[in-house]
C-alpha cells in the first residue's frame, strides 16, 4: 500500500477505534471512513485486529524514538530519570497513544491480537523500558531487584498516566508530573549507592 494511503487508512481507524472501540470498530467501518470499499483493504489488513496491531506497532516505534533521544547522562541516577521521564511525557504529551495501548482490555484479559504480534509489540514496550532497567542494575541492584522496580515504575506512570487522562486525578487535586517526579526520588532515594557505578554516554 503506497505510504499516503496507509497513513489514511490508519489515520481513519484511529478516530474510528477512539470512537467505537475495537470491539465496536469494524473494518468496513475503517474502510467507510477512509474512503474505500472494504474489498480495497482487505488486500492490505486481513482484519481489523491487524490495522489495530499496525498502528499501536508505529506508536510504540515512536516511544521507543523518544526514549532513545533522550539524553543520557554519566551518571546511573541521572539516567534513570531521563529515560523514565521520556517514557512518561511521550504518553503524557500523546494521550491518543495512551488509548491505543488500553483499547483490547476488558476486565484483566487482552483480547483481539494473536500471540505472535501481541508477543512482537510487547517487545517493543520492553525495549523503551529497557533503559530504565540497565539504569537500575548500575545502580546496584541484581537482576530480580531490578525486574521488580522496573514493573513498578511502569505500573505508576501508567496509573498516574490514566488518572490525569480520565480527569480522575482532580479528585485528589494531584498533578502528573509532580506525582511522577516524587516517585522517582522515592525510588533513588531507596538504590543501593555502595552498588552504584558510572556508565559512560551512549
Amino acid at each position: 500500500m503506497a505510504d499516503t494511503r496507509r497513513e489514511h487508512v490508519l489515520e481513519a481507524a484511529r478516530d474510528a477505534f477512539v470512537e467505537l472501540g475495537l470491539e465496536g470498530a469494524s473494518l468496513r467501518e475503517i474502510a467507510r471512513r477512509a474512503g474505500y470499499t472494504p474489498g480495497a483493504l482487505y488486500s492490505y489488513f486481513t482484519s481489523k485486529e491487524a490495522v489495530y496491531g499496525a498502528l499501536l506497532g508505529e506508536s510504540l516505534q515512536r516511544l521507543n524514538a523518544a526514549v532513545a533521544a533522550a539524553p543520557w547522562p554519566p551518571d546511573a541516577a541521572g539516567q534513570l530519570r531521563t529515560k523514565a521521564l521520556a517514557f512518561f511525557n511521550f504518553y503524557l504529551e500523546h494521550p491518543r497513544d495512551l488509548d491505543l495501548g488500553f483499547y483490547l482490555y476488558r476486565g484483566l484479559q487482552p483480547r483481539g491480537l494473536n500471540k505472535s504480534l501481541n508477543d512482537e509489540l510487547n517487545a517493543s514496550l520492553l525495549q523503551a523500558l529497557a533503559p530504565c532497567g540497565q539504569a537500575l542494575l548500575d545502580l546496584g541492584l541484581d537482576s530480580e531487584a531490578a525486574l521488580t522496580e522496573t514493573t513498578a515504575l511502569f505500573a505508576h506512570m501508567t496509573g498516574v498516566l490514566l488518572l490525569g487522562h480520565t480527569g480522575r486525578i482532580r479528585l485528589f487535586a494531584q498533578r502528573p508530573p509532580d506525582l511522577m517526579e516524587r516517585y522517582l526520588q522515592q525510588l533513588l532515594a531507596r538504590m543501593p549507592r555502595a552498588g552504584a557505578r558510572k556508565r559512560g554516554k551512549r
